[in-house]
């Protein structure tokens, strides 16, 4: 049933390209930037403890939980996509049972995910590297973050990225920085007002990832008449392409999630071959670095709903043009942080742990990984295009390019060559190769959009 479009139709189609790029993308990115400062909180605490072991800990129960980002992405990048396309096409149907699939399903999933983690940690904590050391701060920090944690971080994401898709970029944007606030302020209370140490950290996690999810639970209720996302289980369908079209094109950012967890598991494994402190030290390296990536991520998922929307529309110009104000201010943003966390790398290192090897080994790596940040603006804003767009494979090469396929292979030689000074610059090689591989992917699809800006577009 195609019915009338939603009251964003002016943004979508009307404002002027930068202003409803920056309308899009200016909440994404501070809603990113507040993911990343939450998440930079528990290593933070945990840090003033300055015990190593529990930031080890911390460090290498990051790849299994942030496999909750994959679960999210998939669901909710694939469902954006879907969402925007089918709401430029009219087809207000589609729209809602796409969102009841992506809900309900992303739910499920990530249930079951909870209870494997529960039910195999004595296989899959050792895996990634946790020790006699470490073993107990990992299976408590997972415990809460996982078994008990997993669906609301999963659906708060996911739910973030179907509201965005509908042209409620703000309020998406306030659910994850209430989840992030909330985990700030939660962090130092039960870490240190009740004792519980890593253990708190994972408690504040899963009570701030609860709450943003009935606050967008919420909104989903309370605006019926102007959202078409629904809750209502009726509307789930995976027939009609649905279920296809979700999981295909959320495929590729849950790949490059999922690539990533393994690239991070192999970079802890080698380097706990040398101590818990250059584990610890990467992990503190890598939370700053993912400030960088925050604002990249932030600007790209943020444009997707007016690229997709635009797409479907078959309004090439407006769609051209939105991709040349995002990857402009992309790589803007991305070359002046990179040139701040380098230049900052000792101070920044220092305020979370004052343990001089972890300091040393965290300050070498940062400054290496942090010249990745225009890179992986080039690379995230092409792999978006290409899922606003609907393509599965080149978004799927890209993200297998950029982690676990390059990296993971430097890994092990630089490892051999020079140490674990040297492992670090598997992540620079790798994003510069995936941008370039991105770059001649990209290239036909922008030549095939300049031919048809030159006939007459549905609107300006």
């Amino acid at each position: 049933m195609r019915t009338g479009k939603t009251d964003k139709t002016e943004l979508f189609e009307k404002t002027p390209v930068p202003r409803a790029v920056l309308a899009l993308v200016i909440p994404t990115v501070i809603s990113q930037i507040i993911t990343v400062i939450y998440n930079m909180a528990d290593t933070f605490f945990i840090g003033q403890l300055n015990d190593p072991d529990q930031v080890a800990a911390a460090s290498l129960s990051l790849p299994l939980f942030l496999l909750t980002t994959g679960l999210a992405n998939l669901f909710g990048i694939g469902g954006a996509s879907l969402i925007s396309r089918s709401l430029g096409l009219g087809d207000t149907e589609k729209a809602r049972k796409a969102s009841a699939f992506c809900i309900w399903t992303s739910a499920g999933a990530a249930l079951l995910y909870g209870a494997v983690i529960y039910g195999f940690r004595g296989i899959l904590l050792p895996a990634v590297g946790a020790d006699s050391a470490t073993y107990g701060f990992c299976e408590s920090y997972l415990f809460w973050t996982l078994t008990v944690g997993a669906v609301p971080t999963v659906l708060n994401a996911a739910l973030a990225h179907l509201v965005r898709a509908e042209g409620y970029s703000g309020q998406a944007s306030f659910g994850v920085a209430l989840g992030g606030g909330l985990n700030i302020l939660l962090d130092p209370v039960f870490i240190f007002g009740f004792h519980l140490e890593i253990t708190g950290a994972a408690v504040a996690t899963m009570l701030s990832n609860l709450i943003a999810t009935l606050y967008f639970i919420a909104l989903i209720l309370l605006r019926r008449g102007k959202l078409h996302l629904t809750l209502d289980p009726r509307y789930y369908a995976v027939s009609g392409g649905i279920a296809k079209e979700v999981l295909l094109v959320g495929l590729p950012s849950s790949i490059m999630n999922l690539m990533g967890i393994f690239s991070n598991i192999t970079l802890n494994k080698l380097l706990v071959n040398y101590s818990n402190a250059a584990v610890a030290g990467i992990g503190i390296a890598k939370k700053i670095d993912m400030l960088a990536f925050a604002i990249a991520n932030g600007l790209s998922q943020g444009v997707i709903p007016l690229i997709g929307y635009n797409y479907a529309s078959k309004n090439a110009r407006r769609m051209r043009d939105a991709i040349k104000v995002t990857l402009l201010l992309s790589l803007g943003v991305t070359t002046v942080g990179a040139i701040l966390l380098f230049t900052c790398a000792g101070p920044l290192v220092r305020a979370f742990i004052n343990d001089p090897e972890t300091v040393r080994y965290g300050s070498m790596f940062q400054r290496i990984i942090c010249i990745t940040g225009p890179f992986t603006a080039v690379t995230t804003v092409i792999i978006s295009i290409f899922q606003s767009v609907g393509q599965k494979g080149k978004p799927l090469i890209l993200s297998m390019l950029r982690k676990g396929g390059l990296d993971v292979p430097f890994m092990f030689l630089l490892d051999h060559l020079g140490g674990a000074d040297a492992i670090a610059w598997a992540t620079p090689i790798a994003d510069c190769g995936a941008m370039l591989a991105g770059l001649a992917l990209f290239i036909p699809l922008w030549r095939k959009m300049a031919q048809l800006t030159k006939t007459p577009s549905r609107s300006s």
